[in-house]
């Protein structure tokens, strides 16, 4: 059977996810092998009424993954294996604790890539990957997890097994499961399996760093890009001037071209056999392409490994800001490409009226609309005060999202419905119904 934790002997790395939030003490944490297990554990908390709360690798940043008190908590890092691979095809079938590290070092040893790439990629799980349908660096040229799930194993409220581990990519047969329980973040049912798609592996990558003077010359710098290198583009991860010049403090790393309002790392890769210098020539002629037209002031193309590495030590030195700025205040939002620079100029300004002693840094994957603000320091109640109303009311009328990548879990709960409508939520909370009836399976996170 499972191994229970009793509450008196609960881990402390059971109470709470990286959103910082604190919860109550569940009232046991069980930590099981296997689907049936899973079930049995449902079955007893659906007949007793028992409030459930789904961990995975307890690296989210909404607040997801932290118990209530009395709640029971299934923590599925025990369910962490690869049960097999078809090196034919490219799919993996896994269990839902796997660390995603694992699964590419599995993909990767059969000659496949797994396309989903976060900074936590050692601590995080696949299973809740899918739950919360987790972007990273590459959906520019991938997509975002839910479009490298296939299939889905599921357990119900009720305790009931939904078996749906699908391995074809075309399938027009009615509805499917798997899009009923990625990106719900466990609401419906605990991810249990899961089916994967892999891909051939990239060539060796090269980058560039860009500067510009205008948020507005970067949708066209990416537009240019895209039409000319194609899939080849991976990354294209814009920076202000602010958050540039506090990582390059904190991390001790030198930026590849002057101070600026606004920086780009670019980044284009082929498929493993394919000519990098070609790649490396047609960057190098997009980017000039760019700078005769306006689009940016200077570019530099990364000569070695270690210069691209440096390039990346910048864009992912954001645990080491948060930590300088705490506490501090990280959002996670989404725009289409016309919307989001009008959007940048009117948040910073309001910021900045109502928060000059704070400092307001701005970063993101403009390829996939989304945009990331880190204001800090600031109390809580500033944040929900000040920070939260100004951030995401301004996405009203904008056709955006209050969460692009880290799920709405508790802390987005009461913004949801500034880019979501009521008909959409409405459809939401029959399907909760028709499938968590009584309501056990993570309360109070996404609805009520």
């Amino acid at each position: 059977m499972s191994s229970t934790v009793l509450e008196v002997d609960i881990d402390p790395r059971f109470l709470a996810d990286w959103s910082g939030l604190q919860g109550g003490r569940p009232r046991e944490v069980l930590r099981p092998v296997s689907t049936a297990e899973v079930s049995a554990i449902l079955r007893r908390c659906h007949a007793e009424g028992q409030r459930v709360t789904i961990q995975g690798g307890m690296t989210g940043v909404a607040g997801g993954a932290v118990p209530d008190a009395g709640d029971v908590v299934i923590n599925l890092e025990r369910m962490n294996r690869i049960e097999s691979l078809d090196d034919i095809e490219g799919l993996m079938q896994v269990q839902a604790g796997a660390t995603l590290q694992s699964v590419q070092e599995a993909a990767a040893a059969a000659g496949w890539q797994f396309a989903v790439d976060l900074g936590a990629r050692g601590s995080c799980q696949v299973g809740g990957n899918a739950a919360t349908n987790a972007g990273g660096i590459r959906v520019l040229r991938y997509g975002t997890m839910r479009d490298q799930v296939l299939g889905v194993e599921a357990v119900l409220a009720d305790g009931t097994v939904v078996e749906s581990l699908g391995r074809l990519i075309k399938n027009s047969t009615g509805l499917e499961a798997r899009q009923l329980f990625v990106g719900t973040e466990g609401t419906l049912g605990v991810i249990t399996r899961l089916t994967l798609r892999l891909h051939p592996p990239m060539g060796e990558p090269q980058a560039a760093w860009v500067s510009a003077s205008r948020f507005e010359h970067l949708p066209a710098l990416l537009r240019r890009l895209r039409q000319r290198l194609g899939a080849s583009l991976c990354a294209f991860e814009f920076m202000s001037g602010d958050f540039v010049a506090l990582a390059s403090q904190l991390s001790g790393t030198t930026p590849p071209l002057a101070d600026a309002p606004w920086h780009v790392l670019v980044e284009v890769a082929g498929e493993a056999h394919a000519s990098p210098s070609h790649l490396a020539e047609a960057l190098q002629a997009g980017l000039a392409d760019a700078v005769e037209a306006g689009e940016i002031d200077d570019a530099a193309l990364a000569a070695s490994l270690a210069q691209r590495e440096a390039f990346w030590r910048l864009r992912e030195a954001i645990p080491e800001v948060l930590t300088h700025l705490k506490p501090a205040g990280a959002y996670d939002v989404g725009l289409p490409w016309r919307e989001t620079g009008p959007y940048v100029q009117q948040v910073d300004a309001a910021l900045r009226a109502a928060l000059p002693e704070a400092r307001h840094l701005f970063l993101g994957h403009l390829g996939d609309n989304n945009l990331h603000l880190i204001c800090g320091p600031l109390d809580d109640a500033t944040q929900h005060a000040v920070c939260d109303r100004i951030v995401y009311e301004g996405l009203r009328g904008r056709s955006g999202t209050v969460s692009a990548e880290h799920g709405v879990g508790r802390l987005k709960k009461e913004v949801l419905a500034i880019t979501r409508g009521g008909s959409e939520l409405a459809l939401a909370r029959r399907i909760k119904a028709a499938l968590d009836p009584t309501g056990i399976l993570n309360v109070g996170r996404v609805m009520d």
